[in-house]
């Protein structure tokens, strides 16, 4: 099977990740713009990390055969420092039509302050001008309250349902999103938010229009196979193999592949992979290593 993680963010990862999400059936990521644990100070922390995303972290996923694509946005937490803020929002229209974005996002509510809600609004003006979707992510506290917020205020701004992306949900929210005709992630993570267990009974109740599933895995305790793991666990628990291409696959096509910057012939194109090709100056590999399958030692070696 092929397997798409719709949000997953690689910066935090390491190139056995990549290596191991290759092997299992990942051919495409998006990975949205977020906080890095701690809150950035300036706005020069912002350009760099924006463009990180559509250079070297494209590059370094290609080296194993994955297609790398992002959001960018300015995430809920940072939109609370209105002064920094508003320089973020100038640099946002430099990185929205660069190659390899897909959406603004993720945006949308953390403690649902004025603020957020302030910047929320205008990055929705922005993916509609830009005619670009939307990767909302919704707040951690107070989460029904915050998910209906988010779809009504996406309403009001004019966005048709079918361009945004409503992430993170759990059985509390996925009714609304989906009788609203949104679309709606659900992030798999380890003994909390969506084990996939949970996801199972999801997808049997309510079927495989409009859900998708994703790892968002990053700095904290998360799996980089959260999508592949689920598509097993659906097949054995008898979920239909047409719902979990759906899931895993399909519908993050449909929903991101409206921006025109993400095709399957896009991975489906058979490229030779070169471990020895460099971008600004460095490569994946390092030192005397040579690529994996130019190697002649046992895996099991360390030299």
């Amino acid at each position: 099977m092929k397997f798409i993680d719709p949000h997953i963010h690689m910066t935090s990862r390491t190139t056995d990740d990549y290596s191991r999400m290759r092997e299992a059936g990942v051919v495409a990521i998006i990975e949205p713009s977020f906080w890095l644990g701690q809150l950035r100070t300036n706005v020069g922390t912002f350009n760099d990390y924006y463009s990180s995303l559509i250079g070297w972290e494209r590059f370094r996923a290609s080296q194993f055969g994955i297609k790398h694509y992002c959001t960018i946005g300015l995430n809920s937490k940072e939109a609370n420092n209105e002064e920094l803020a508003e320089q973020v929002m100038d640099l946002l229209p430099r990185f929205a039509l660069k190659e390899g974005v897909v959406g603004i996002g993720e945006i949308g509510f953390d403690e649902q302050t004025k603020a957020e809600e302030k910047y929320f609004r205008q990055q929705l003006d922005l993916a509609k001008e830009l005619e670009l979707p939307v990767q909302i992510h919704t707040p951690h506290r107070d989460k029904k309250k915050g998910t209906s917020l988010s779809m009504d205020i996406c309403l009001e701004h004019g966005l048709d349902p079918e361009w945004v992306i409503i992430d993170h949900n759990n059985e509390e929210t996925v009714k609304e999103v989906l009788d609203r005709g949104f679309w709606a992630g659900f992030t798999i993570y380890p003994n909390t938010k969506m084990g996939n267990e949970r996801m199972v009974e999801v997808v049997k109740q309510y079927g495989s229009k409009n859900i998708f599933i994703n790892s968002a895995a990053d700095w904290g305790i998360s799996d980089p196979l959260a999508v592949p793991k689920t598509a097993a666990l659906m097949q054995k628990r008898g979920i239909d193999q047409k719902d979990i291409e759906m899931v895993t696959y399909k519908n993050a096509l449909d929903a991101f592949g409206r921006s025109g910057q993400m095709k399957e012939e896009d991975w489906e194109t058979e490229q030779e992979i070169d471990l020895t090709e460099k971008f600004s100056g460095n490569s994946v590999l390092r030192g005397e290593q040579l690529p994996k399958n130019a190697s002649s030692e046992e895996d099991i070696l360390i030299k």
